[in-house]
């Protein structure tokens, strides 16, 4: 993989504890990056059970609490995702992250603003128990699914294209830039690395490293915003970093 400059760098959904996790591609991609700021853009975790957390997740962890350190000059932003909720406290002091509900920064004359996205997802709001037993399913089936989870990532894309989760998540994230005047608003939570201009605002959602066989991140330089594709051979390397068509990500 080429390395990565930028100002800040945006990852989401890394959902540490899952068996889907690609926690390990994820410290290869931040290895080889040199930015001032990072952004982890919510659901770093899957959920509370710390038992489920493997070597390479412990792995990432230890990596942000490092790069956490005064001393690196790097600012690292934890943005509170649904599955991130009741580790607020705990993972500020674990990890020495501030973890906020949304993050808003200036950057060579723009206004940015960073939140989950779940606030724009009407079916987690409104059935909040059912999405939990829907989780635990989840997350009972991949134990009994192949080494390359292929069924279980099959199944997160679809769930997501059944709720019609990325246009709704946009359209919502949106809105609540133009109330917050920002000029880009950036989500995750969809699993779906994405790009819309709408009203004079710019999203982007910066995907996952769950699902796809291509996880995804954001960039934020002087030249614009990127979404970045990290190609995997398998579950256990990846091999090189390019930039996704415009049609999902570009140069703003």
């Amino acid at each position: 993989m080429e390395s990565v400059f930028a100002d800040t760098l945006i990852i989401s959904d890394l959902h540490l504890g899952s068996d889907v996790s690609r926690a390990r591609e994820a410290c290869q991609m931040i290895r080889n990056a040199v930015f001032h700021r990072l952004i982890l853009l919510g659901d770093i975790f899957c959920d509370l059970n710390f038992g489920r957390l493997k070597k390479q997740h412990w792995h990432f962890l230890s990596m942000i609490r490092k790069l956490s350190n005064p001393k690196r000059g790097v600012e690292v932003v934890w943005v509170e995702g649904n599955h991130d909720r009741g580790l607020t406290d705990l993972m500020s002091h674990l990890v020495g992250v501030k973890v906020f509900q949304d993050y808003e920064w200036s950057f060579a004359g723009r206004r940015f603003l960073a939140i989950h996205g779940h606030q724009f997802d009407r079916f987690v709001i409104n059935n909040a128990v059912l999405s939990r037993a829907g989780e635990w399913a989840y997350l009972r089936m991949q134990r009994f699914d192949s080494k390359r989870k292929v069924l279980s990532r099959f199944l997160d894309r679809q769930n997501s294209r059944w709720l019609r989760l990325s246009p709704k998540v946009a359209a919502g994230a949106i809105a609540f830039a133009k109330h917050r005047r920002a000029d880009v608003v950036f989500c995750g939570h969809t699993h779906e690395a994405r790009r819309v201009e709408q009203d004079g605002v710019q999203y982007f959602n910066s995907g996952c490293w769950t699902t796809s066989r291509v996880p995804t991140f954001v960039t934020v330089c002087e030249d614009g915003v990127k979404i970045h594709e990290f190609v995997v051979d398998d579950v256990n390397s990846a091999t090189s970093d390019s930039e996704l068509a415009l049609t999902n990500g570009g140069t703003d």
